[in-house]
Formats: structure tokens, sequence, C-alpha cells
């Protein structure tokens, strides 16, 4: 299930973004090796101040499995202005049509645990699925994808193969890399979906995800205080304001849970 996360809904979810910027720092840092900024647990660099577009994806219980950031090349942009040396000196790819695609990671640690209901492969290719589908009903045409060698060969696996390379790859900290080129079509579309036999609807409705959250909260502050805190969360640039944002809530959270219940 796929739950798009952008500059109009990310007050509602600053939880699910706090998990986001968690599981990459486990993935980029901690698994790959990357040379990241990880600061309390979390990666976030500079172009998640941009209001990205955040593609999630959420088990059947609503946790963060996967993730991926979407921005217009028309701003900065990670192969614009961190990653020059792929250019190899040629000016970046700029136009409003054409979306950069980074931070792609899935939690396999979380799916591969007794009971996940779904596999990791499954997890990639419908995180694939819904980053297409978002570009095609967004129109946009094509979209960068800064990845390493190791993504590259997914992408080629789920028949998703990139249709062409920008550059050259680079040394990346321990790994590689390069700048990939895809066409957005329902031809690329339709081939992810029958690659992994994904079928129907796969985008979750804000509502329907903000709902199931409170209810699985075991005392709920009033929607008003919830959607304050996420908003808060959401909107954090720093370190302390979001620790202060986190320990807000925690100590809104807390107060609700000591207050008895209506009907004792």
């Amino acid at each position: 299930m796929i739950l798009v996360i952008d500059a109009l809904n990310k007050h509602r979810f600053g939880g699910i973004l706090d998990e986001m910027y968690k599981l990459r720092a486990r993935v980029f840092r901690d698994r790959m090796g990357w040379d990241v900024m990880v600061r309390n647990g979390r990666e976030i660099d500079l172009f998640d101040q941009l209001d990205p577009a955040y593609i999630v994806a959420l088990d059947g219980s609503y946790n963060v499995v996967g993730c991926n950031r979407m921005l217009q090349t028309t701003g900065p942009h990670m192969l614009s202005d961190v990653f020059q040396d792929i250019l190899c000196g040629e000016p970046p790819l700029r136009s409003a049509t054409v979306w950069e695609n980074t931070r792609f990671c899935i939690d396999s640690e979380r799916l591969k645990r007794p009971g996940a209901d779904r596999t990791v492969s499954y997890a990639a290719c419908e995180l694939m699925a819904g980053i297409a589908e978002y570009a095609f009903n967004s129109g946009i045409s094509d979209v960068i994808s800064v990845v390493d060698p190791a993504m590259d060969r997914i992408l080629k696996r789920c028949d998703n193969a990139p249709y062409g390379y920008i550059g050259k790859t680079v040394q990346m900290g321990k790994t590689k890399a390069l700048a990939a080129l895809s066409d957005i079509t329902e031809e690329r579309i339709a081939r992810i979906r029958a690659f992994a036999g994904i079928t129907g609807e796969i985008f979750l409705e804000d509502d329907v995800v903000a709902d199931a959250l409170a209810e699985s909260t075991p005392v709920t502050m009033p929607v008003a205080l919830r959607d304050y805190c996420d908003a808060q969360i959401a909107g954090a640039c720093t370190d302390s304001e979001r620790e202060a944002a986190l320990a807000l809530q925690r100590e809104l959270a807390g107060m609700y849970r000591s207050q008895p219940s209506c009907d004792a």
C-alpha cells in the first residue's frame, strides 16, 4: 500500500515521516555504508526541506516498509548539487516534466519477520509501481534516478529497466553512484505490475491512514492536538526542533494516557 506525502498533507503524517527518516538511516548508513548525515538516528538532508513528494510503502498495520523521494529538477536536487561529477561537466537536465528520484529503500528486516504480510520483492515492486503511477498521474514524462549498481540491477530484474544513463559512474562512500533515466508510460507501469502480480488500486487515501493510525493508538489525543503534533514534527527544520516536537507529542500522549476512562 502506498501513501503519498507532500507539502499539502505532511502536517498529518509527522509520525510516518519520522519512521521514514529512521529507515533511511538504517539502510543508507548502517547497511550500505553511504556517507550520509545521520543525527539522532534519522537520515535527513537539505533536500528534505524543499517539500519533495515522498512515496511511502506501508504494510497492513501501517508500518513504514519502504520509501522514495521525488524532487523537481527545476530547482536544487542531488544530481545538480551533490553528484555533479556524474555529469562529466555537462549541465543537469532541468524540466518541469523531468523529476529526480532518490532515497529508494526497503525495510528488509521488518519484511523478513515471521508474519510479515508481503515479501521484500513484492514491497519493492509495489514501491516502484507507486513511483511510476504517481509520476504518470502528475504529468511527469521522465524520472532521473541516482542509484548504486545493485539498485540498477534490481530495476532491470523487476522489468523496470532504465532506457538510458547520464554521464558516468562515480564513487559514493563505500559504493558507486550512477544516474539512470526512465520514461514514465503506461507500458512501464503495466510491466512492473505484471512482474510482481500487482492488481487493483495501490494508493491509500489520507483519511484512511490517519484514522487507522488514530485507532491504533491506545489512548487517542483529540484530533486537533494530534494533527498539531504531526505538523510540528513534519515542519521541523533542525534536530532540536524535531526533538522538541517529538517530546511534546510524548508528553501530551502521556497526559491523555494517564486520564481515567469516561466509562470508569
